[in-house]
């Protein structure tokens, strides 16, 4: 009889726990999933060639251009495979204490390191998604204000700081390279430079338009206003990557700063603006104390655009090849309503959420991670696709 009554408490606990034993074997198969990744991709083999190839002398020699590329190659791939034995033996911690939700003393501490645990794995499975040669790189990101007037140039300055605030939950180092205030409020334009791991990689599905709607704080009789902001984000080019720029295409200004810079930085000339004449890129850096600080930044971001500007005409001559066309709504990508109702909506993923000012304030992983899953099932083979549309079915159903 005490046998059965204690068996029928436990079933009525397991009722009640915030997580059951499906949901922990979830996160175990995807483990086991990630496991498979990682061994398709053949990661522990690149390693291991890495390894040998930095035991002969000669590949230590400073003016080896491939020494660089390998160290950095072993580090990436050092970091993941530790990373997950770290996150096979947190679960199996998980695992082996599931009981402890059951004791009021220590169900708090489990949760939280559940959720700990939780967060963890869903990092990691973007870094998997980061493929391309360039996503481990810093970004270069610049928000534009476009149609809207005041209302536009103020949700430039909104989407800035949700970026700084994204990047500082990352705890990234983030660098303001230019800042032109708006008329009234806001900003015209603004440029960062946002440094950490796959910092590019994270960031470069945030490229496109987007568009704001809400009641205008900046109309007296509060109507509805529609706004759009450009975001640009660039690869910042390492010195290994040779973009060749001759002296004789560029066309650099120099112009008093304005904004947040002193009174030393309003009174000099400090302020760089560069044009590559067969191109007409320009590039403005105005935030540094000096001219030759603000030129160095100047053409390091007109590497970097020239360089993505040649990618992607590779890859305009890959999709013609291939018989692929962009997507019919152009380059508008989201959707932030806050007025008459909240939501913030992706239009390539179809990813939405309500919580508008958590977003706002910099919480937009869920958005990368589903763009991540979406740009790879986009662009990999048939059977790949198969495997990474589970993976979504999984995010979307937990």
């Amino acid at each position: 009889m005490y046998f059965s009554l204690k068996v029928m408490r436990m079933a009525e606990d397991l009722k009640r726990t915030p997580v059951s034993l499906q949901e922990l074997a979830n996160l175990g198969k995807d483990l086991e999933d990630l496991r498979s990744l990682i061994e398709g991709a053949s990661l522990g083999e690149k390693l291991n060639e890495i390894e040998r190839e930095l035991q002969d002398p000669k590949k230590w020699n400073s003016s080896n251009p491939r020494l660089s590329k390998l160290l950095k190659e072993r580090k990436r791939l050092e970091r993941i495979l530790n990373k997950y034995s770290e996150l096979l033996k947190e679960f199996e911690a998980l695992k082996d204490t599931y009981e402890f939700l059951f004791d009021g003393d220590l169900a708090n501490d489990w949760l939280e390191e559940y959720r700990d645990f939780k967060r963890e794995l869903k990092e990691f499975k973007m870094q998997m998604l980061l493929k391309d040669e360039l996503d481990p790189n810093d970004a270069i990101l610049t928000v534009h204000a476009g149609t809207g007037g005041t209302d536009a140039q103020d949700w430039a300055e909104m989407l800035m700081r949700m970026y700084i605030n994204w990047a500082h939950r990352k705890k990234f180092k983030v660098k303001l390279t230019h800042y032109q205030i708006g008329q009234e409020a806001g900003i015209k334009s603004a440029t960062l430079i946002i440094e950490g791991d796959n910092a590019y990689g994270l960031l470069r599905g945030e490229a496109g338009v987007h568009r704001l709607v809400r009641l205008s704080p900046f109309n007296a009789n509060h109507k509805r206003q529609t706004s759009f902001a450009l975001v640009e984000v660039l690869p910042k080019i390492d010195d290994e990557i040779k973009v060749e720029i001759k002296p004789s295409d560029l066309k650099i200004e120099t112009f008093k700063a304005g904004g947040h810079g002193g009174q030393h930085v309003n009174k000099n000339e400090t302020a760089v603006r560069i044009t590559h004449l067969p191109t007409g890129i320009t590039v403005v850096c105005s935030n540094e104390r000096s001219q030759h600080q603000n030129k160095e930044i100047a053409l390091r971001i007109l590497k970097s655009r020239l360089y993505q500007l040649e990618r992607s005409k590779q890859e305009e001559k890959l999709r013609k090849l291939k018989g692929e066309h962009r997507a019919t709504w152009g380059n508008q990508i989201r959707n932030y309503v806050l007025h008459p109702y909240k939501l913030v909506k992706d239009l390539r993923t179809g990813y939405e959420t309500s919580n508008v000012e958590s977003v706002l304030d910099g919480e937009i992983d869920e958005f990368i991670y589903r763009w991540l899953i979406w740009k790879a099932v986009s662009s990999s083979d048939s059977s790949s696709q198969e495997d990474l549309k589970e993976v979504d079915k999984d995010e979307n159903s937990s």
